[in-house]
C-alpha cells in the first residue's frame, strides 16, 4: 500500500511516499529554517504562507523521487494536529484535495503518532508495546504505546516543551535559530559543572515536567553576567543546560518503564538528536537492561515519512475521515 503523506505543523513543508508503513519511496523537506532565523523563531504567517508556494511543487518531486504516478497512490495521510493552525491547514486543506481528486482514503495523523512512528522506518522489528520518549519543540510527553494507534500519556511537561527552551537558551547565548543543533555543538566543547541549573517536580505528578524555571534561570544568568561585566562560560553553560533538560528527562522516562513493565523504549522527536540525551539514555537504559531505539537524526525532526507510517497503521485500524476533518492546534495523544 503506498501512502502520499503530507506534515506543514511548523517550519517545514514536507511530503513522502511510505510503502506498507515500514519503506521510504521519498521523502522531500522544504525547510524555512533559515528564513525564520531573521526573527529568532517562528513567524507563525510567514509559515503558513511558505508552506502555501512550496507545497504543490513538493509533492510532484516526492512523486518523482518515489517513481511513482498519481494512480499509484492508494491513500493519502496528512498531520491535522497539533501544531500552528494556519501552517497545519495549509497541508490538510492540500492534502484533502489530492485525496479527493484521487478518490482515495484521508488518513488523519497526530503530529507526534507521528513522530514515534519514525522509529518503525528504523527499525522494522520493533512493534509495541513499548515506551516512547517524545520530545520537540512542541510537545514533552512519555507515552505508553500499548499498540500502533492505543497510546496513553503517562507524563508531560506541565509548560514549556524541551525543544522550545533549547531554542530560547541558543537565543540568549547569540547562537542562531533553530537552536537545538548549535547549542548541542557548543556543548561538546565543554564538560561543564561550571553552573548550578533548577531541576523542577511536580508535586503528586512524578512523572510530570516543568523547564519554564530552567528557561528562566538561563535567561537570568547571562542577563547578570552582562549587567555586572563578567565573562559567560557559553559553553560549559550550554552543557549544563543541556544536562538539566536530560537529568528531567531520562529518570522520569526510566520511572515510567518501571511502573509499566516495559522492557523497550523509543526516543522520539527533534530534541531526541541531542548527544547528551542520547548518551543519557544509552546508559540509563543498559543499566535497567531495556532495548533502547534511537531514530537516526535526519528522522528525529519534522518530516513527511513518519506521517506516512503512522497512517498506514491507522488505515488498517479504520481511521479515516471525510472532507470535514478540521485541524487543531491541540489535540491528546489518544484521540
Amino acid at each position: 500500500m503506498k501512502i502520499l503523506a503530507f506534515e506543514s505543523s511548523c517550519d517545514e513543508t514536507a511530503v513522502a511516499v511510505v510503502e506498507d508503513g515500514r519503506t521510504v519511496l521519498s521523502d522531500a523537506i522544504a525547510s524555512q529554517a533559515d528564513l525564520h532565523a531573521l526573527y529568532g523563531g517562528v513567524v507563525p504567517e510567514i509559515a503558513s504562507r511558505k508552506h502555501v508556494e512550496a507545497i504543490a511543487a513538493l509533492t510532484d518531486q516526492a512523486l518523482r523521487q518515489a517513481g511513482c504516478e498519481k494512480s499509484d497512490i492508494d491513500a493519502v495521510a496528512v498531520t491535522y494536529a497539533p501544531g500552528l493552525i494556519g501552517a497545519v491547514l495549509v497541508g490538510l486543506s492540500f492534502a484533502k484535495s489530492v485525496a479527493f481528486a484521487l478518490g482515495v482514503p484521508l488518513i488523519p495523523v497526530h503530529h507526534i503518532r507521528g513522530h514515534i512512528a519514525a522509529n518503525y522506518l528504523a527499525f522494522p522489528e520493533l512493534e509495541p508495546p513499548f515506551l516512547a520518549l517524545a520530545i520537540s519543540g512542541g510537545n514533552t510527553m512519555i507515552v505508553d504505546v500499548r499498540d500502533y494507534t492505543d497510546m496513553e500519556i503517562l507524563g508531560a511537561t506541565r509548560d514549556d516543551a524541551a525543544g522550545e527552551c533549547f531554542d530560547k537558551a541558543a537565543r540568549v547565548l547569540g547562537l542562531p535559530y533553530p537552536g537545538g543543533a548549535p547549542m548541542d555543538a557548543l556543548a561538546r566543547q565543554s564538560p561543564g559543572g561550571v553552573y548550578t541549573l533548577p531541576h523542577a517536580h511536580v508535586d503528586g505528578a512524578e512523572l510530570d515536567m516543568s523547564f519554564s524555571g530552567l528557561k528562566t534561570a538561563v535567561v537570568n544568568l547571562a542577563h547578570h553576567a552582562q549587567q555586572v561585566g563578567e565573562s559567560l562560560d557559553r559553553a560549559a553553560l550550554a552543557r549544563d543546560f543541556a544536562q538539566a533538560v536530560s537529568d528531567t528527562l531520562v529518570p522520569r522516562a526510566m520511572e515510567a518503564a518501571k511502573q509499566t513493565g516495559r522492557t523497550v523504549l523509543c526516543a522520539a522527536g527533534g530534541v531526541a538528536a541531542n548527544s547528551v540525551i542520547r548518551e543519557d539514555l544509552r546508559r540509563a537504559c543498559e543499566a535497567a537492561d531495556i532495548r533502547l531505539y534511537l531514530p537516526p537524526l535526519k528522522l528525529c525532526g519534522d518530516n513527511g515519512a513518519m506521517i506516512g507510517a503512522q497512517g498506514y497503521y491507522e488505515y488498517l485500524a479504520g481511521h479515516t475521515a471525510g472532507m470535514e476533518l478540521n485541524a487543531y492546534a491541540t489535540r491528546d495523544i489518544a484521540d
